[in-house]
């Protein structure tokens, strides 16, 4: 699925990204800073220059079937956010595209077809695999779940604090083995 070593070097990059920033390997990671520090700009679709009002319509009408796309514009890479959706999966969907970016996959490209339905290509299964992975460890890398863990947070604290959906939360303690580790640390020492 994933190339050897591509989970451990996303682990380093959301650590890299943090220390960037001036943040502690636990602290919760600004989507839009980090957007901000790769020089990548985000737009929501209320806010984009010159768009055409029915391209506008169509964007926000259709707010359920896309949740965000990066494009270049003049050269710049943007990604164009959903507005209409809440600020966990708003986060989530910024650090999935900016995954995209760092990992150097080519932008998708973001149309309104002639009918009026918004169409938005693609990245292969295994990039927005990668993606997915790589945004997951910059929301929450495994340092930051450590330091959860032994804070004892509860998970709505967790999900505030971090910006993150529960949805994401959970799959990021199920994946990262946390969970596990802790539950045999927990035995060893009765």
């Amino acid at each position: 699925m994933y190339a050897r070593g591509f989970k451990s070097w996303c682990e380093k990059i959301a650590l890299e990204k943090r220390k960037l920033l001036g943040l502690y390997n636990f602290s919760p990671l600004d989507p839009y800073k980090l957007a901000k520090s790769l020089d990548v700009k985000i737009w929501k679709p209320e806010v984009v220059p010159d768009l055409e009002p029915d391209v506008l319509q169509t964007l926000l009408d259709d707010s359920d079937s896309w949740s965000a796309f990066t494009i270049c514009f003049l050269g710049q890479k943007v990604i164009m956010l959903n507005s209409s959706q809440h600020g966990a999966r708003q986060a989530s969907n910024i650090t999935h595209e900016v995954a995209h970016i760092i990992i150097g996959h080519n932008p998708a490209r973001g149309y309104v077809s002639a009918d009026g339905h918004l169409v938005v290509s693609d990245y292969s299964k295994e990039q927005e695999e990668e993606a997915n992975w790589l945004s997951g460890c910059l929301l929450l890398p495994r340092e930051a779940l450590i330091y959860i863990k032994r804070q004892r947070l509860s998970d709505e604290v967790v999900q505030k604090k971090y910006g993150v959906s529960e949805q994401m939360l959970q799959y990021r303690k199920r994946v990262s083995g946390i969970e596990n580790q802790f539950s045999k640390a927990r035995k060893n020492f009765r």
